[in-house]
C-alpha cells in the first residue's frame, strides 16, 4: 500500500483548482519573486498577486511582514478567517512555500499549495488571464508571531552543541557548490552574496530540489522518506532548515513538517546571507 503523505490535505492538484475557480471561499494566491515576468503576463483565473519582495517582506529591515502588514495584504485580498488559501508560484514553488511559512508564523489557517506551481498549470495549457481581480475588502485579523516554526541566528549559535551531539539536525539545502564554499550564490543571484563561502557546522546538504519531480510536483512520501531519512533526518529529532535568503529552506521546512509531519521543525530564514557576512560565525569549508 502506497503511504500517503502525513497531511495530505496541504496539496491540491491543478484539477482542484481548476474545479474551484468559482469558488468564493477559496482565495488563489501567486507569490512571484518577479512579478512583471510573470504574474502581469498570465496567472490562474481570479488569482491574486503577493509580490514576494514588496508584500511579504518588510520594506526597510531584513524580516518578514510585520503581523500589521500581513493584516492589510489578507484584507485588501478579500481573504477571510474562513477562506482556503492556495498558494503557487515559480521556482517550483520557493516563494510559495515561503509565503506559506509566512502565514503559518502568524497562525493564518486553511493553507494550501498548488502541487507543481506555476510550471504544472502551463504545461498543462490550463487557462490564464490577464485580469487582475479586485475583491472587496475583509476584517481578517493576523494573529501573533508563532516562534515554534522560526529560528534567527542566536537560536543556531546555540544549538551547535546539540548538532554536534546528534539530537539536533541542520540541512542546509542549498547546492553542492554553495554548501561546499566553491560559490557564495548561484549566479543568478549575483545580490545575494555572502562574505564567506561554506556552511554551518555539523549541517547535512540536501538539496532542496531532491525533494521534487521534473513536473515540480512533490515526490512520494516514500521517496521523501528514503531521501532525509537515509541522511539521518528522523521525526524523533529537532531540525533547523536553511539556505541563502529563506525562501529554498522553507520548501524543505514545508517537505518535512507538513508532508512527512515532523513535529519540530525550524526555518531559519536569516540563513547564509547572515551567517556568512557575521563577525565570528564557525564556519565550515571543505
Amino acid at each position: 500500500m502506497t503511504a500517503q503523505y502525513a497531511n495530505q490535505e496541504v496539496l491540491v492538484s491543478t484539477e482542484w483548482v481548476s474545479q474551484h475557480l468559482n469558488d468564493g471561499n477559496v482565495r488563489i494566491v501567486e507569490v512571484d519573486y518577479d512579478p512583471a515576468a510573470n504574474y502581469d503576463l498570465s496567472h490562474i483565473p481570479g488569482s491574486v498577486l503577493f509580490d514576494w519582495r514588496r508584500d511579504i517582506n518588510d520594506p526597510i529591515s531584513r524580516d518578514l511582514l510585520s503581523q500589521d502588514q500581513l493584516t492589510t495584504l489578507l484584507r485588501r485580498s478579500g481573504i477571510s478567517p474562513g477562506t482556503t488559501i492556495v498558494l503557487y508560484g515559480d521556482f517550483n514553488n520557493w516563494f510559495a512555500a515561503f509565503a506559506f511559512w509566512a502565514l503559518q508564523y502568524y497562525h493564518i489557517g486553511q493553507l494550501r499549495i498548488l502541487n507543481g506551481g506555476r510550471k504544472k498549470w502551463l504545461e498543462e495549457d490550463r487557462p490564464v488571464s490577464k485580469e487582475v481581480p479586485a475583491y472587496a475588502p475583509t476584517t481578517i485579523q493576523a494573529g501573533a508571531p508563532d516562534e515554534t516554526i522560526r529560528a534567527y541566528y542566536n537560536d543556531v549559535r546555540g544549538l551547535l552543541g546539540d548538532v554536534k551531539a546528534g539530537s539536533t539536525r541542520l540541512v542546509d539545502v542549498r547546492g553542492p557548490k554553495e554548501f561546499s564554499g566553491e560559490v557564495t550564490a548561484p549566479p543568478e543571484y549575483p545580490n545575494e552574496q555572502s562574505q564567506r563561502g561554506g556552511h554551518i557546522p555539523g549541517a547535512k546538504n540536501i538539496p532542496w530540489a531532491k525533494a521534487v519531480n521534473d513536473d515540480g510536483t512533490f515526490k512520494s512520501a516514500e521517496e521523501l522518506q528514503a531521501l532525509y531519512g537515509g541522511a539521518g533526518i528522523s521525526p524523533e529529532k529537532a531540525v533547523v532548515t536553511y539556505c541563502r535568503i529563506g525562501e529554498r529552506s522553507s520548501h524543505t521546512w514545508f517537505v518535512l513538517k507538513y508532508l512527512l509531519g515532523y513535529p519540530n521543525v525550524r526555518n531559519y530564514d536569516g540563513s547564509w546571507t547572515e551567517w556568512g557576512n557575521q563577525i565570528r560565525s564557525p564556519i565550515e569549508k571543505p
